[in-house]
């Protein structure tokens, strides 16, 4: 439950397999004659910051405001069409850092006892195999404490090859190089390249090899001749985003990374501090059938054990903390194109926040660390767009943001782009964040954003017709629109159901943090808790469906992708079979009707209704889900598809799995909820639960067997078992607490 395995080298980019620091990746194919490595350095981006905001907007909103009111759906469109979109319409995009190719000429035809693999208990991608009685091993790293990505060749015999570098775009009959210069000397390849786009930063690689004592490096025009029985190879390169001089940075990382002895001991260590914290197993596994023909057939439980595991290998490898840490954007640390899908940036009304799903309950805290960075400099620019846009105090943010944390709207399509609740639901991860860790420092760190988004919550609600609540206008449910009764289609409305639960959790989130924080007299709890009282509570529908507006009106696509106005059921936790079960019940309808429409068609969305069923204790559902979104939504390399490739399905998909299996959003941990018949027998340690514990157990035959084994800092709680009414407690006091499931009576 710890390797990806192929019998053949990769073909294709969707077959490669991935290797990162969290700064620097890369994705290694392979390849036997001519070894592909594309690289990518999260800070290249096209072009710099950009001023985007709609000056006019604001002293358009209450005619804005009226129009949406009246129905006027055709003129409220029209008037943000011309003062509400921004221009340029898009924010900045992700690029590729490069291509290494190392030639063996190695042809397959005379290639012997084919294996590659991906280790994800070590971070390492191994190829080995046979070429004229001939034994190749090599072996590839992405290593943070040293900065570099690194690949070992060992032969039994001497060995010749050439490395290159260059910059051009996924296909590979591409014949455009998008770089300023490359030269080769002293066994150093050093790139040159500025991104297009005023601003931009500019970056710089260095390859550089280093042989056995009987090995030699030549320089043979800007390529690097290798002749050796064992070569190291390692890659290097910054950007101006950190630092002003990237070719001094990056040769000393890549020097100081050549003659570091314990180069790879220091990788694994570092790597597995953070990966060997938690564990999955399921059973059976078939882990003797190599991965691409795995998720051909009929997935094992081992597979889903796999996808999870592989789930928190990506995090690790594609988000850390350092100086200037970047989040990981659509494609994670990933992204092949020039002209990548939706920019490879971060799209904020659920991807970029389902990127982050796993990382609290996977015990990865510190991973999520760069999302919280960014939201920092979100809320920073997000003031002018409050100010400007709604005449609003605090911050806010549409949609989508990139690197440089541009907060203005983007696109120019109705259904996505004038919703500025996208920095308010990257707040909750705030919240989310200290209910898990218990980690006050952190809390007061973050508070200002909290507040200052807060702040232009309570200043951005309105009264609504009645005059009895108070809503979001303009306002929309995420991509999807509706069809008023006369058939006229719609997007913009009043108070979507999303909003409002955003909206709620917000609130909350910030007079619980005034308390832990000992602020009870900050001047905004006031009107915060007036607010909180005027909110509109949920309807139920003639479907008997959770409405996703405040009207009960048909969906344009009911099979649509987002499920956005079940946002209180999952990531929120306002909504639980227990405690709400006519909502829970009316979220069971909405998801039925989503499924006999065609829902979760991307992999994002199907991983969605994983954790939306596991709420809801409904395991057959998520099992099924499962099988979907491994048979369906997912690539040779096991990388989620939307199509095209997407990391937010692989990070959904993998916290989905836990869900299944543990769950703490009700106060206390709940194991077993939705475990499907299926996976018989299995075993989790180290997850991590709201309220500061991690928990460990076994299972055999949808029975805990043994005890669940709970550490704490401090702070007593209680175990629920399965969907049941068996309740254990455990007691204050720090350390390890031994938890038994109740007799039957």
């Amino acid at each position: 439950m710890s390797k990806l395995w192929y019998s053949t080298p990769a073909k294709e980019w969707s077959e490669s397999l991935p290797i990162g620091n969290g700064r620097l990746g890369a994705v290694v194919y392979g390849r036997t004659s001519t070894e592909l490595l594309q690289l990518n350095e999260d800070s290249v981006w096209y072009g710099g910051p950009l001023d985007r905001t709609p000056r006019d907007a604001f002293r358009h909103l209450p005619q804005l405001r009226k129009l949406i009111r009246c129905g006027n759906h055709a003129e409220a469109e029209k008037l943000v069409r011309l003062a509400f979109f921004s221009t340029p319409h898009s924010q900045r995009h992700y690029e590729p850092l490069g291509s290494a190719t190392l030639e063996f000429g190695h042809e397959a035809l005379d290639v012997q006892s084919y294996k590659r693999s991906l280790d994800l208990e070590t971070s390492i991608v191994k190829v080995e195999y046979e070429h004229q009685g001939i034994q190749y091993v090599r072996e590839t790293a992405a290593s943070q404490p040293d900065n570099v990505l690194a690949m070992r060749i060992k032969a039994s015999e001497p060995v010749t090859f050439m490395a290159r570098l260059t910059r051009v775009s996924e296909w590979e009959y591409e014949t455009n190089e998008f770089l300023d210069s490359v030269t080769a000397t002293d066994g150093v390849i050093t790139m040159h390249a500025t991104p297009g786009g005023k601003g931009s930063n500019r970056l710089c690689c260095i390859l550089s090899i280093k042989c056995d004592g009987e090995g030699s490096v030549s320089a043979v025009g800007n390529a690097l001749v290798v002749t050796a029985r064992e070569a190291l190879v390692v890659i290097a390169a910054q950007t101006t985003y950190r630092h002003d001089n990237p070719e001094v940075t990056a040769l000393a990382d890549a020097t100081k990374a050549l003659n570091m002895p314990n180069l790879w001991e220091r990788h694994i260590a570092d790597y597995r501090s953070l990966y060997s914290r938690m564990g999955l197993h399921l059973y059976p596994d078939a882990c003797d059938i190599p991965t691409d023909q795995r998720i051909s057939q009929a997935p094992d439980p081992g597979l889903a054990a796999l996808y999870h595991n592989y789930s928190r290998y990506l995090l690790i490898s594609c988000s850390r903390d350092g100086f200037k840490p970047i989040p990981a954007t659509l494609q994670g640390l990933w992204n092949p194109s020039f002209q990548p899908a939706w920019g490879s940036k971060y799209t904020i009304n659920i991807n970029l926040q389902m990127n982050y799903w796993p990382a609290n309950v996977s015990n990865l805290a510190e991973c999520e660390l760069p999302l919280f960075d960014l939201l920092e400099r979100v809320a920073e620019r997000g003031k002018k767009t409050a100010m400007t846009m709604y005449g609003c105090r605090g911050w806010a943010a549409h949609h989508n943001t990139d690197i440089w944390a541009d907060t203005d709207p983007q696109d120019r399509w109705m259904p996505a782009t004038l919703w500025p609740l996208g920095g308010a639901w990257l707040c909750v991860h705030v919240w989310e964040s200290y209910l898990f860790n218990q980690d006050t420092e952190f809390l007061a760190r973050m508070f200002p954003v909290l507040k200052g988004c807060v702040q232009f919550l309570v200043d951005f609600l309105i009264e609504d017709i009645s005059g009895d609540h108070l809503v979001t206008c303009p306002s929309l449910s995420p991509e999807n629109s509706f069809f008023e009764a006369d058939k006229t289609r719609g997007t913009l409305c009043e108070g979507s159901t999303i909003d409002i639960q955003i909206i709620t959790s917000v609130f909350d989130a910030f007079i619980s943090a005034c308390a832990t924080l000992s602020l009870p007299a900050d001047d905004l709890l006031p009107s915060v808790k007036a607010s909180l009282s005027r909110l509109p509570p949920p309807k139920i529908g003639s479907f008997g469906q959770l409405q996703e507006w405040r009207t009960d009106y048909m969906e344009v696509e009911p099979g649509h992708r987002h499920i956005s106005h079940l946002w209180a059921l999952h990531p929120g936790s306002a909504i639980t079979p227990s405690a709400t079960p006519d909502l829970a019940a009316a979220c069971t309808a909405v998801l039925n009707r989503r499924a006999d429409h065609g829902g979760g068609h991307t992999g994002w969305s199907r991983a969605w209704l994983i954790n939306l069923h596991a709420r809801l204790w409904q395991a057959a559902e998520c099992l099924g889900h499962v099988k979907k979104l491994l048979r369906d939504s997912t690539l040779p390399n096991l990388l989620d598809v939307h199509p095209p490739f997407q990391i937010d399905g692989n990070f959904g998909g993998g916290a989905g799995v836990l869900e299944m299996l543990v769950q703490s959003h009700e106060g206390f941990i709940r194991v077993l909820p939705a475990c499907p018949a299926e996976w018989e027998r299995g075993s989790v340690r180290g997850v991590k639960a709201r309220g500061g514990w991690e928990v460990d157990f076994e299972w055999e035959g949808g029975r805990v067997k043994g005890p669940v084994v709970v550490r704490s800092e401090g702070s007593g709680g209680k175990v629920v078992f399965m969907n049941s009414s068996k309740v254990a407690s455990f007691p204050e006091g720090k350390g390890e607490h031994l938890v038994y499931e109740p007799e039957d009576v």
